[in-house]
Parts: C-alpha cells; structure tokens; sequence
C-alpha cells in the first residue's frame, strides 16, 4: 500500500475497467486515506471514519468491477452483498447483520491462504511421506522384553541377530523408499491409484426449517452441530495426483494455528474490510404498501447502525464496523438517491455518477483490459487449434451492434458485448473441430452478416431525437 499513491491505483484500476474515470479517482482517495490513517497518532486515528461512497449509474458500467478489482489489488477482505435479499428484523429471511458475518469468512479465508502459503514446502514434503508410507508400508519393530533378557541371557544373541537383519531390511527398504521418492519428484506415477483415508463430508444435519427464524441463527446451529459430532473417515480410491492434493490441505490445516488465523482475520475485517451493498436503489423510497415492499424503509434503517459504526457479533467474536468501508451502488433510474432516508444518506458523503457506455467504449473493452474479451474468444478458440483474427472494422461493426442495442432496447452496459459476440461466435464455435489448423480472420462483412437478424439499425433512427 506504501507504494499505491491514488495515481497508481487508477493506474492498476485502468487495466481491467474502461473509463469512468471520476469513479475511480474516488475510490483511489478512500483507498489512499486508509494508509495514511494507519500512520497518524492513534490519538486521532479513532476518529477518522472511511468517506463511503455511492455509485450512481446504470447496470454493466463498472460499478461492481471497481470494488472488486479495488479489494484484490490491497489484498482486503472483499464481500458483494444484494440489499434486496435483506429484510427487516421480525420477518423471516436474511438481517443485515449477516453481511458483517460474511465479510469475516472471506477475511479468515484470505489469512488462511496466506499461512498455507507460508507452510507450502512443509505440507508437500509431508504428503509427499504419507504417499510413500501407502505405497510402501514399513514394518514397525516389535519392543524388546528387559524382563526376558535378565532371565534368559543367550536370548540377547538371538535379539541382536534380530536387530541385524531388521537394519539390513530397513537400509533395503530406505533405498526402495528414496526411488519411489524420485519417481513421485519427477511426476512418473501421478496416475497411479492407491487407496487413502479422507474425512466423510458428508453430515445429516438438522437442515433447514421452513419459517424457523433467520436462516443464519440456523447455519451456526449447524455448525455448532458440526463440531460436536465426532469425526468420520472413510476409505477412497484415488490417483497420485488428487492424493497429494487432498494431503497438502490436510498437513497445511495441522500446521496452521487457526487461533492465530481467526485474530488477524478480525483485525484485517475491522480496519481494511470493504462491503459492497449493490441494488440499493430498490430499497429506496417510502410507501409502506403490502408485498416486498413492506419492510424497505425498514432495512434502511437497520443497515444505518453498521454503517455507523457498531459492534456484530459472529462465532469468532466481536467485530467493529466503525472503520469497515462501504460502497454503495443501484442504477437510480426509477429512485433518486435523495429517496434513501436522511441519516443513511449522510453517511455516504461522496456521490459518483457512471456515465454510459459510448461506441468508443465498446471498442476498447474489446480489445484494451487484460482480460479483454476478444484475447477471451481468441484463447478458447486456440484450445481447439483454430487461429482467430479481427480486423479493426470488424471490431468497431461490434461495438456499434452493442451500442445500438443497448439504445433500442434496455441498456444493460459492457454485458451487451457478451450477448453479441456469443451471436457471433456461434457457428465458428460449434464447427471448431472441422476448422482445426485453419486460420479465421473475421471482418466487418461477416460481422454484418452474421448479426444482421440482431438489429436493423434503421429501426433505432425514429427513437434518437
């Protein structure tokens, strides 16, 4: 974070997201501020809350990429949330208490691959012995009697006898044991199958009932449950290679003190959590009418004490939300901001809006972000042996198919492209194997014909003022 200046972060945030600069540039300061939070006098650190921030703009802008993107480049723990599957406390469904509790798996997950990370080398040397001592078993030496060697002194010949040749069986069986060994090193027996023991998943558990309270006072009894019921193996028929996998996470969690995990997981969650309450925009507004409406005022104002600033309990503990950054977003279209109750507006201070998409736009999504869609359909297509090409008129025909569509009928963003190209794509796709070895160089003619049953661009001139 010492190195991310809000330049930078823009910089990173630009290689995967197209435009919408504003958005990112709001984000970037947020970001930047926790860092320079952490260095000021704890005094005054206390005291200075996260600036959260509302998104404002229609769907497949960027909105949701942003967050995301934001909390895998600082590595925070990162949880998307849907503000409609939240109802008010007293009626059945999920509180939205429950996003707090979420955000602290995905930080004990994260910590915890960290650490299995760290303990990388020991666990594979570890099941690399377990593999070993299943495919070749040794044979524990029986204790010798004291009391028998006092009585019986020409046994102790016979027990040194003994000795020798379990020495030389061992000295034989150790050198088996290192060719094996190298044989497993170099890959020659992954797949192998031998049999293992595993853990039984499996667990006939309460389940869930059906208007009984709030489905997350049901998954802790659940794993209240859990953890009292005794452990279960079973034995499994697997190769080498899914062996050494299963024991690689089981020697990581023995080396792993989840104690530990479960501190720094809380720590990570209260000063560098970030939650992302998409669609709060349908939670907007005041009529009290009967159906699933009845309780949006409602859940308002239960996620305004989380954001706040509150303590929530969960099964590891305590966690304070007071320094927990929340970024809203919705669409807006029907619902305006100023529709969200005065307290719940006033602590998201900064506002943002998206801008729609432009023809422009669509062509650098398809061609700029790392993950770019056309470097997408290009590496699916080479799977098959099948070399595809896009000549630039074919790529600007695309862009103007989406962005036409996306006017004629709803405007649903960068997804549009993915409606498109699938049109596209189709025919090459299905064919794959008989173009094997060829070389496909779609242009503007194709684009055309292909998509002409799409759109009739003529259509959309009588709606454009």
């Amino acid at each position: 974070m010492e190195y991310l200046t809000p330049k930078q972060i823009v910089k990173q945030l630009d290689r995967y997201i197209i435009g919408q600069h504003e958005a990112k540039k709001s984000v970037a300061v947020a970001l930047r501020n926790r860092y320079r939070r952490s260095l000021i006098d704890e005094k005054l650190r206390d005291d200075i809350t996260p600036k959260n921030i509302i998104m404002m703009g229609p769907t497949g802008v960027g909105k949701t990429e942003i967050a995301r993107r934001l909390a895998k480049l600082v590595e925070a723990p990162f949880v998307k949330v849907e503000a409609t599957k939240f109802t008010e406390v007293g009626y059945v469904g999920r509180d939205v208490e429950s996003m707090v509790r979420d955000l602290v798996e995905a930080a004990i997950r994260l910590v915890k691959n960290k650490k299995m990370n760290s303990v990388k080398e020991k666990a594979e040397i570890a099941a690399e012995n377990r593999i070993l001592d299943i495919l070749l078993p040794t044979k524990k030496r029986k204790p010798s009697n004291p009391l028998g060697l006092l009585f019986q002194p020409e046994a102790q010949d016979y027990e040194n006898d003994e000795e020798d040749e379990a020495e030389s069986r061992d000295q034989s069986m150790s050198n088996t044991r290192e060719k094996l060994r190298q044989r497993l090193r170099l890959g020659l027996m992954e797949d192998t199958e031998i049999e293992i023991e595993v853990e039984d998943s499996k667990y006939s558990g309460m389940g869930f009932i059906p208007g009984f309270g709030n489905e997350d006072i049901m998954i802790h009894i659940q794993d209240v449950f859990g953890s009292i019921m005794p452990r279960k193996t079973k034995k499994k028929k697997t190769t080498i290679r899914e062996a050494r996998r299963i024991f690689q996470q089981e020697e990581a969690d023995k080396l792993i003190d989840m104690d530990e995990v479960i501190d720094e997981a809380i720590q990570a969650t209260e000063q560098h959590g970030i939650i992302f309450i998409d669609e709060i925009d349908k939670i907007a507004g005041k009529e009290m009418s009967s159906g699933p409406d009845v309780s949006r005022e409602g859940v308002q104002r239960d996620i305004l004490p989380i954001v706040e600033g509150t303590t929530v309990m969960t099964k590891y503990g305590p966690v304070k939300t007071d320094h927990i950054l929340f970024i809203a977003a919705g669409a807006f279209h029907v619902s305006k901001v100023s529709d969200l109750i005065p307290e719940l507006q006033g602590r998201f201070p900064i506002r943002v809006q998206l801008e729609s998409l432009t023809q422009e736009n669509f062509e650098q999504i398809l061609t700029q972000p790392e993950n770019a869609l056309l470097k997408q359909y290009k590496a699916l297509m080479k799977v098959e042996s099948v070399n595809l090409e896009f000549t630039q008129d074919a790529i600007s025909e695309i862009a103007k198919v989406a962005y036409l569509l996306n006017q004629q009928s709803e405007n649903i963003g960068a997804r549009r492209l993915h409606t498109v190209m699938e049109k596209l794509m189709e025919d090459i796709s299905f064919n794959a194997e008989d173009l094997a070895g060829r070389d496909i160089l779609i242009d503007k003619e194709y684009v055309h014909k292909t998509l002409k049953e799409l759109i009739q661009e003529q259509d959309i001139h009588r709606f454009i003022l």
